[in-house]
C-alpha cells in the first residue's frame, strides 16, 4: 500500500512538473503571436512608413539589453566590421563604452587617444553625438555614429556627475594604436608599470618590463597602474596576477551550468621577489583590471590606492548567428578569492584618493594619486 501511495505521489509530481513546462511553452508561443500582432498593427497603422528589418533588429537588441548593459545584438554589417581590420580607413576616439539607461556610458578613455586628451572621463554619459540624441538608439548604432574617417571631427554632448550643465567636446578621430605596457623608474627606486589594456601579449610585456626594472638594484618597490584600463582577456589577467603571488586562488567564474564553473590558481614564484607592490585603480578600471586588483587585495599582496573601480564582473561571449550577425551575451560572472562578486560593486581601494582638479591627467604633474603613492612608498 505504501509503495502504491509513493507511486501515486511520484506520478502526480511528475505530471504537475510536465504540466508546468507545457504551460510555460504555451505562454511563450502566445507572446510570439502577440509580437507578430503588434508588428502587424504597427505596419498598418503607424503614422509613418517603417523599415521592418531595422525594427526587428531593434526588438532583438532591446531583448538583449534588458538582460544587462553588456549584452547586445550585432547586425551582419556590424559583426563584419568588428572582425575586419580597417586600419587607416576608419578612425576612432579611444573609449570603451556600454549602454545604461538608454544612453552611452564611458567605461574608460584609453591613454593618449583623442578621447583622453579631450578630457572625457570614466562614468561620463554621452547624450548626443553630432547633436543627434542617443536616447532610443542601440549601442551598436551609437558606436557607428562615433566612427568615421581619420581626421574628421565629432561633437559629443556629455552629462557628468557633479556638473549641472551638459559638457561639449569637439574631438578629431584618429587611428587608435594602443601600447598596452609602459614602464620606468620613478624617484630612483620605484618600478612603475602602466598597463592600459589586457591584450594577447600584455603578460609577456609585463614580465619583460619587470625583469628590466629588476636590473636596477635601487628598485625596492613596484607600482602597477591600472587606472582607465577597461579590461580585456581573462587569460592575461590571470597570468599577470600570478606574477605577484606564490599560491592561492586568483579568480573563479560561475555560469548557468555548474559543469562550466571554473577556478584558477597561482603557481609558485613571485617574479618581483616579494617586493612591496601598490596598485592604482579608478572608476575607469574595469573587468580584467578588477580581477587583478581584487585578487591582490584579497591575498594582502598589494596596497590598493585610488578610487572605487567600475564594477564589471561578467564574461561575454560572441555567438555567431545564421544571418551572419552575432550576439554579445553574458555567459558567466567573475568572483574574487574571497567569494565576492565584482558586478555593480567593484573593488574598493585600501586608501581612497580621488582625482583633484579639472586639469587632472594620469602620469603628469597634476596626477595627485601617483604623487600620493610615491610619497607613501618612500615614507
Amino acid at each position: 500500500m505504501k509503495k502504491f501511495k509513493l507511486f501515486i505521489l511520484i506520478f502526480f509530481t511528475f505530471f504537475s512538473f510536465e504540466k508546468m513546462v507545457i504551460s510555460a511553452e504555451i505562454d511563450i508561443y502566445k507572446k510570439i503571436d502577440l509580437f507578430g500582432e503588434v508588428l502587424e498593427k504597427i505596419n498598418k497603422e503607424y503614422v509613418d512608413e517603417i523599415n521592418q528589418s531595422e525594427g526587428m533588429d531593434s526588438a532583438i537588441n532591446g531583448l538583449l539589453q534588458s538582460l544587462d548593459p553588456y549584452s547586445s545584438y550585432m547586425s551582419p554589417k556590424t559583426f563584419d566590421e568588428m572582425q575586419t581590420e580597417t586600419s587607416g580607413e576608419f578612425g576612432g576616439l579611444g573609449i570603451e563604452v556600454s549602454m545604461e539607461a538608454g544612453v552611452v556610458k564611458v567605461i574608460s578613455p584609453i591613454d593618449d587617444t583623442p578621447a583622453s586628451r579631450a578630457g572625457l572621463k570614466a562614468g561620463d554619459y554621452i547624450v548626443k553625438i553630432n547633436n543627434i540624441q542617443v536616447q532610443g538608439k542601440s549601442l551598436s548604432e551609437a558606436v557607428d555614429l562615433m566612427r568615421g574617417p581619420v581626421g574628421s571631427g565629432i561633437e559629443l554632448t556629455v552629462r557628468r556627475r557633479g556638473e549641472k550643465k551638459a559638457l561639449t567636446f569637439n574631438i578629431v578621430r584618429e587611428v587608435i594604436q594602443v601600447q598596452s605596457v609602459k614602464s620606468e623608474v620613478l624617484d630612483e627606486n620605484i618600478g612603475y608599470l602602466r598597463l592600459t589594456s589586457f591584450n594577447d601579449n600584455s603578460s609577456d610585456q609585463i614580465e619583460k618590463q619587470i625583469k628590466k626594472l629588476k636590473k636596477n638594484k635601487k628598485v625596492n618597490a613596484f607600482i602597477l597602474d591600472l587606472r582607465n584600463n577597461p579590461g580585456g582577456l581573462l587569460s592575461q589577467a590571470i597570468k599577470i596576477t600570478d606574477f605577484f603571488l606564490e599560491n592561492g586562488e586568483i579568480v573563479s567564474t560561475k555560469a548557468r551550468k555548474k559543469s562550466e564553473n571554473r577556478k584558477w590558481f597561482a603557481k609558485k614564484g613571485d617574479i618581483t621577489d616579494g617586493k612591496t607592490l601598490l596598485v592604482l585603480i579608478n572608476y575607469g578600471s574595469a573587468s580584467a583590471s578588477e580581477i587583478v586588483a581584487g585578487a591582490l587585495k584579497d591575498h594582502k599582496r598589494a596596497i590598493i590606492l585610488g578610487e572605487n573601480s567600475f564594477g564589471k564582473g561578467s564574461v561575454q561571449s560572441i555567438i555567431p548567428l545564421k544571418n551572419r550577425g552575432a550576439i554579445r551575451l553574458t555567459v558567466a560572472k567573475y568572483y574574487l578569492p574571497s567569494g565576492k562578486s565584482i558586478s555593480e560593486i567593484g573593488v574598493r581601494p585600501d586608501i581612497e584618493v580621488g582625482e583633484e582638479g579639472d586639469n587632472f591627467r594620469i602620469k603628469t604633474e597634476t596626477d595627485n594619486q601617483l604623487n600620493y603613492a610615491l610619497k607613501l612608498l618612500n615614507g
